[in-house]
Formats: C-alpha cells, structure tokens, sequence
C-alpha cells in the first residue's frame, strides 16, 4: 500500500510541475505522426505559398491566434460563424478587423482530402502562426505541440472582457495576462509581435488629439511621432485609416519594436504602458537582443497555446472550421 501511496504522489507532483510550466498533458509534438503524417507539412507549404504572395499574413496569423486563446482558451472558436440565434466572436467590434480565414479554411480543405476528422482547425491555427513567421527565416523560431480540439461555442459578447485593450494600462494589462496563467515577461514578449502589422487610427488617436479629455495629447509618446501620426490620421474619428505599428519596420519579425519603445515610438497606449514599470523597462532592454527575442517568444507563444485547450474526448474535429458540428 505504501508504494502505491508513494507512486501516486510521484504522478500529481508530475501533473502539477506540468500545469505550473503552463504544459498540457495531451499537447505534443508531431500528435498526427500515425494519424495524419503530412498534416504539418501540408499547412506548411499552403501557409508558405500564401505569405509569399502577402507579407501581411505573419502578423495576422499571430494576432488571430492570439485572439483564439485569449476567448474561451485555443478552441478555434474565432473561426466560428455567427448564426441566426448567435453572434460569434469574429463579429465583435475587436475581431472585425481579423483576416486570413480564407488560408485557413484553404489549409483546412487540403487536410481533409488527406486524412479526413483527423486534424483540428485550432491546431490549424497554431501552425499557420508559426509557419507564417517561419517563412521570414526560412525555419520555424518555434516548436508547436498539437492535440487541440475545436470548441462548440462562440459569443461575441465574451471578447471585450478577455481580449486586452490597446488602451489599457500596465496594471490592467498584467491582470489581463494574469487571468489566462501569463506573467510579466509573457506580457512583454508577446507584445513584440507588434513589430509587424498595422494598427488603425482610432485606436490610438485619442493620444494625438484629447488625451485627457482636454485636446491634449500623449506626454508620453515622441513629439516628432505624433506630429507624424497626425499627417495620417486627421482626426480621431478616422477609423479606417492604419500606419504600420513598428514605423520602420513594419513587415521584418525582428526586434525593432524594443528599440521604438525605448524612443517613446510605442504606437497604442498598451505598448508605451510597457515603459512604466521598472521590472517591464528591464525585459524591454533585454529583448533587444535578436536571439534573446526569438527564443523567448517562442516560448512564450507556446505557453500562450496551452490556454484553456480541449484535449481527449473534449469538444470535436470540424470539417469545416467555420461551422459547429460540420
């Protein structure tokens, strides 16, 4: 009996060290070997073959990845079409601007004709966030386990309370990331895929025109910036125009980012509150270290991919990834 005892302490001690390293149980690496070999290499070369033809897919891989897990956990749930009784994520005024679905979707149809109920749009998602990036070097910065499934439920009206906001502070921000099992530096990290994509006006041009509410601008953002921002953004009620969020670096996965926060170039609130915290100024300077930046995102990105994920017999296997039950 008393082996037995100790054996099962062995086994929580183990499943608890895996919950603390933010680890799934059911994720790893190559979970389709036996039953869909060529899936990975599949989404690969589709993912490849498309951000060829747009260098905007990277960061709009990330950000619907992002998006996914931060919303009911890495359920492929932002995939999800509204119907007639519920709107869905992707129709929340912070998703509207998500895109690539049509790769997705493309990667998906190309895995089915494969291995049919096999692999999972969530899984999906991950890799095109990877493989996307990886395209910029030509191999991938990081690994991805895999065993998602996809989640049935999608309400619009849970996003606005578990998507960050780009006008949040730094405490609002580390309770954000704190919520879905993320720390400080995970906040950070991940905040440099803001190296690449664009950001629209009205999210951050209340720094240019009325901060306060007195039509003052940002004390914190570079004079020189904002002087340039508001040749783009004419008013703050443009809310269609977008800059690059990285000025001058707008489409390269590189550290730049770092450098931009440090001149006080931080485009949304979000990411100048990066400079406000002692313990955030120092990752910021770290992270400017190009091999620092891309190993610890990549571990970071896969912690972020273990967020509430659905393993075993959880959820199901879409055929099509916008629709439950397909």
């Amino acid at each position: 009996m008393r082996s037995f005892d100790l054996l099962l302490v062995l086994v929580s001690l183990v499943s608890l060290e895996g919950l603390v390293h933010g680890q799934s149980p059911r994720l790893r690496i190559n979970f389709y070997k036996k039953t869909c070999p060529n899936a990975e290499q599949i989404a690969h070369d589709i993912v490849w073959k498309r951000v060829a033809k747009n260098n905007a897919l990277p960061a709009k891989f990330i950000r619907m990845h992002f998006h996914d897990c931060f919303v009911r956990g890495c359920d492929g749930s932002v995939l999800l079409n509204s119907t007639a009784n519920s709107k869905a994520e992707k129709d929340s005024i912070p998703n509207l601007s998500l895109s690539g679905f049509d790769v997705i979707d493309e990667v998906k149809t190309a895995i089915e004709k494969a291995c049919p109920g096999i692999v999972s749009c969530s899984d999906i998602v991950a890799l095109a966030a990877r493989d996307s990036v990886a395209y910029q070097f030509k191999k991938p910065l990081w690994s991805v386990p895999t065993g998602r499934r996809d989640g049935t439920v999608s309400l619009a009206s849970e996003v606005f309370a578990n998507i960050p906001s780009p006008f949040s502070n730094f405490t609002t921000l580390v309770q954000n990331f704190a919520n879905k099992g993320l720390d400080v530096k995970d906040l950070v990290v991940l905040s440099g895929a803001h190296t690449i994509g664009l950001g629209h006006c009205n999210l951050f041009s209340n720094r240019l025109y009325n901060f306060t509410g007195k039509g003052d601008a940002d004390p914190s953002l570079n004079a020189k910036y904002a002087s340039f921002l508001k040749t783009k953004c004419t008013s703050q009620s443009d809310t269609t125009t977008t800059v690059p969020m990285d000025p001058a670096s707008g489409v390269s996965f590189d550290t730049h980012y770092y450098t931009i926060l440090t001149q006080k170039k931080g485009l949304f609130q979000s990411d100048a509150a990066l400079m406000t915290d002692k313990h955030s100024r120092n990752l910021v300077v770290k992270l400017l270290d190009s091999n620092t930046f891309f190993e610890d995102f990549g571990i970071a990105m896969k912690k972020m991919g273990n967020i509430g994920v659905l393993t075993g017999s959880a959820g199901e296997i879409r055929k099509k990834c916008s629709v439950v039950g397909s």
